[in-house]
C-alpha cells in the first residue's frame, strides 16, 4: 500500500467520523455555559423546547434557566452580568436600559394576534358585580400592574384608545410581581388585572375572578424577544449566533404544535402537540405531573413567529408611543437596540 492511498484512507475515515458526529451534542467537558433569565411563562416555550429537545446541547451550549416574578428584573439581570440572555416582555424600563446601548434585541418572543390566545383581562368578583362586565367600562377603575412603564401598561393604553376613553382614567396600582397581581384580584383589592392565560385561566376556573376581555382582540403586539448584553455579542459573536440557531429551532417546534388552525380559526393539535405541551408544562407548571400541564399550556399558547422574527415597525410604534407618555426618554432611537443580523427576514423592517 502506497503513503499516498494509507493518507487517503485516513483523511476519509475523518471526513466520515466527522459527519457521524454532525449534529450530535458534543460531550459535557467541551459544553460553554450560557444563562437565561426568563418568566415561567407559556410564550416562552419555544425555549422551553430548545431546552428539553437538546438543541442547545447541540451548538455546545448548557444553558441554565434562571426564573423570575417580573419582566423588568429580567432585563436588569442582563445588564449587570447576572444572566447571558432574556426572554421577556419590553418595558419602558427595558426600552431605557436598551436606548443607552446596555442591551441588543436579537429575536422574537410573544406577540398578541388576532384569533390566537394572549393576555387576558380579568374583573374582580366585586368590580363585576358592580357593573365592570367589558373593556369599556374599565375608565374610572383600579388597575393592577407590575410596574409603571410595564406590558401592562402599554396593554391598557392600548385599551383605552379603542374603547375611547382616557387612559389617565384608570387608577393604575404597581404590584411588583405576578404573583402580588394575583393575590390582589382574587382579594378584590383592585378591580381588574391584564395577566397571562396560564395564570388567568385557573383563576376564573375557581371562581375567583371574571375574565371580560382579550387584548388581542384590541390590537396586535409584539408582547416580547430574545436580548442579550451589547458586550456579549461583542465579545461572544460566536456563542450568540449558537444560541440563536437553537432558540429558532425551538420556536419552530412551538408553532407547529400549538399554533395550527383550521379554516374556522380553531386549534389544530398534531400526534406530537401533546409531548411538546408535556415538556413546556415542566417549565411553567412545575408542580403539575405531565398529564395536567399539558392541556393547560395548550389553552393558554401566545402566537409566536415560527423563525423567532421581530415585527420591528411594532416595537417602533411601542417606544413612540411610551416617548409620548414620558415614560421613555426622547433620545431613545428604537432601531439603534435592535440588531437584525441573527434572523433573516424580520417583519415590517423598512
Amino acid at each position: 500500500m502506497t503513503l499516498f492511498t494509507c493518507v487517503r484512507r485516513v483523511l476519509g475515515a475523518a471526513v466520515v467520523t466527522f459527519g457521524t458526529l454532525a449534529g450530535v451534542a458534543l460531550p459535557a467537558a467541551a459544553q460553554e455555559k450560557v444563562s437565561v433569565a426568563v418568566l415561567r411563562f407559556v410564550s416562552s416555550g419555544g425555549l422551553f423546547l430548545a431546552v428539553e429537545k437538546g438543541y442547545f446541547k447541540e451548538e455546545g451550549l448548557e444553558v441554565e434557566l434562571k426564573f423570575f416574578e417580573a419582566a423588568q428584573p429580567i432585563a436588569l439581570a442582563v445588564v449587570s452580568g447576572d444572566a447571558d440572555f432574556g426572554v421577556t416582555a419590553f418595558t419602558a424600563g427595558f426600552y431605557n436600559l436598551a436606548g443607552k446601548g446596555a442591551l441588543k434585541v436579537i429575536a422574537a418572543q410573544a406577540k398578541e394576534a388576532k384569533g390566537y390566545e394572549g393576555n387576558l383581562v380579568l374583573a374582580s368578583n366585586t368590580a363585576f358585580d358592580k357593573g365592570l362586565t367589558g373593556l369599556e367600562k374599565l375608565s374610572g377603575r383600579s388597575v393592577g400592574i407590575t410596574q409603571v412603564g410595564s406590558s401592562f401598561h402599554y396593554q391598557l393604553g392600548q385599551i383605552a384608545g379603542a374603547k375611547g376613553f382616557d387612559l389617565k382614567s384608570i387608577d393604575m396600582k404597581p404590584l411588583q410581581s405576578l404573583p402580588n397581581m394575583v393575590a390582589s384580584i382574587k382579594s378584590g383589592q383592585v378591580d381588574a388585572i391584564i395577566i397571562a392565560p396560564h395564570l388567568a385561566k385557573p383563576l376564573v376556573a375557581a371562581g375567583e375572578a371574571k375574565l371580560i376581555g382579550r387584548v388581542s382582540d384590541i390590537a396586535e403586539y409584539q408582547f416580547g424577544g430574545l436580548f442579550t448584553n451589547t458586550k456579549t455579542i461583542v465579545a461572544k459573536r460566536a456563542t450568540v449566533e449558537r444560541f440563536v440557531r437553537a432558540y429558532q429551532k425551538g420556536a419552530a417546534d412551538y408553532a407547529a404544535a400549538f399554533l395550527k388552525r383550521d379554516g374556522a380559526g380553531n386549534p389544530v393539535y398534531t400526534p406530537g402537540s401533546d409531548a411538546a405541551a408535556a415538556l413546556v408544562g415542566k417549565h411553567v407548571y412545575p408542580s403539575d405531573a405531565a398529564e395536567q400541564a399539558a392541556p393547560k399550556v395548550k389553552a393558554s399558547a401566545f402566537y409566536a413567529d415560527p423563525q423567532a422574527r421581530l415585527d420591528v415597525a411594532d416595537i417602533v410604534a411601542q417606544v413612540a408611543w411610551l416617548k409620548a407618555q414620558g415614560l421613555v426618554d426622547a433620545s431613545v432611537d428604537a432601531k439603534g437596540f435592535l440588531d437584525l443580523s441573527f434572523v433573516q427576514g424580520h417583519l415590517n423592517a423598512n
